[in-house]
């Protein structure tokens, strides 16, 4: 109740707040290419974005709130009214906080059951901002959606959103028949950081005799490893929205320590052993991404050296369940079918490229989407506050596309 009463108070300051934060974090300095989807439009979303984090400082260091706390509460959306279409109600599988959305028409066979994860860097996200992305699939794949409020970071450290997405996937799996699902035709599907828990979710699963198998997973943009954060793409779009190469591993040791404690060790690939460095350059390398999309510069990565006291604090990102780039070739030959998203000025695209390739290299079926004009985060921009990004639109639609083909 506090937090609307301070936002209107605080309104008069947000234009200002805007002006200061293009000055205190450099908003100058952050890149959009040219062949950027709506570049203006992008621009506007960036700088409310940046307009929040700046106004959200402000609160955090006269004790209000936290940065954190308020960037949550103005990313949260507006409430959508009743959609003709679906029955929607909010219920908790396994005491994890779910929203199932139904086609309401009859159908005159199960439908598919689509489990969705959002993204927002394990830090932001909730049932809400991802409203009209899992209204659109529902309805224009006529298939039942459960997306899951898993618990955030940094307040809630690894596991917890993993272990939240696998107990409420497990539970709809296992009472399915109430939703008219079809057991042979449940997907897990998830943005970002949700990407980065379906792959992990779906790798658990792989292994599991007694429940049905995954259909399919749909990961768009997703994060898959904290081992290079030089990869060409993180170089190439180090300063384009939504998400910059520092936030990238800013939200990965929220995620995985609640803090952000040794970034900059994080990104110079510090925080890796070189034997283990090597270990994984079969998986996690520039040789494993095709030519073409190294053509914009490539800054060469300079050689740090270990830090093994950065490594104690960062070890678990050599766990598949945060980082499912890393699961054995065992694990990976296991994975059912995959739809992979990628957006060419996106800090996270080679994640997605170098699991494209791992997948096919184990036999795995990849139906691969590119937008050469997209940028992280689009999907959820498709339709933002009255206006739209076609790219976003598009990229949604290939999704639903891969949904209807199964």
């Amino acid at each position: 109740a506090l937090l609307p009463a301070l936002l209107l108070l605080l309104l008069p300051l947000a234009a200002l707040a805007v002006a200061v934060a293009a000055v205190i974090l450099g908003l100058p300095s952050y890149e959009i290419p040219p062949g950027v989807n709506q570049p203006a439009k992008l621009r506007l979303v960036l700088a409310v974005l940046v307009g929040t984090a700046a106004l959200g400082k402000i609160l955090e260091k006269t004790g209000l709130c936290s940065q954190i706390t308020f960037g949550r509460y103005v990313r949260q959306g507006r409430k959508l009214g009743v959609d003709p279409k679906l029955f929607i109600q909010d219920l908790q599988f396994n005491k994890v906080p779910v929203r199932v959305y139904q086609p309401k028409a009859t159908s005159d066979r199960r439908r598919k059951g689509i489990i969705f994860f959002h993204g927002g860097g394990w830090v932001f996200g909730s049932l809400d901002t991802y409203e009209n992305v899992c209204r659109y699939i529902s309805r224009e794949s006529e298939s039942v959606v459960v997306s899951v409020q898993y618990r955030l970071a940094p307040e809630h450290k690894y596991p917890a959103a993993y272990e939240d997405c696998l107990h409420a996937t497990i539970h709809f799996m296992t009472d399915i028949e109430h939703y008219g699902v079809d057991p042979a035709n449940v997907i897990v599907c998830g943005d970002s950081a949700g990407g980065n828990l379906a792959a992990a979710v779906s790798q658990t699963l792989a292994g599991r005799s007694d429940l049905p198998k995954l259909r399919a997973q749909v990961l768009i943009y997703p994060g898959l490893q904290a081992l290079d954060f030089n990869l060409p793409s993180y170089h190439q779009n180090r300063g384009v929205p939504l998400l910059f190469r520092e936030r990238a591993a800013f939200f990965a040791l929220q995620y995985l320590n609640g803090h952000a404690l040794h970034m900059q060790e994080v990104l110079e690939g510090s925080h890796i052993p070189p034997d283990m460095r090597l270990k994984y350059r079969k998986w996690v390398s520039p040789d494993n991404i095709p030519e073409k999309f190294k053509v914009r510069g490539v800054k060469p990565l300079r050689p740090t050296d270990f830090i093994a006291e950065v490594y104690e604090t960062v070890k678990r990102f050599c766990e598949p369940n945060l980082c499912p780039l890393l699961a054995e070739d065992a694990v990976v030959h296991q994975l059912p079918e995959s739809f992979i998203l990628t957006c060419e000025y996106d800090v996270l695209r080679d994640d997605g490229l170098l699991y494209k390739k791992r997948l096919e290299d184990n036999g795995v079926r990849v139906t691969w989407y590119h937008l050469e004009d997209g940028f992280h985060g689009i999907i959820s921009l498709y339709d933002y506050c009255g206006f739209s990004f076609p790219a976003g639109k598009r990229g949604l639609d290939s999704v639903v596309n891969f949904l209807k083909s199964l």
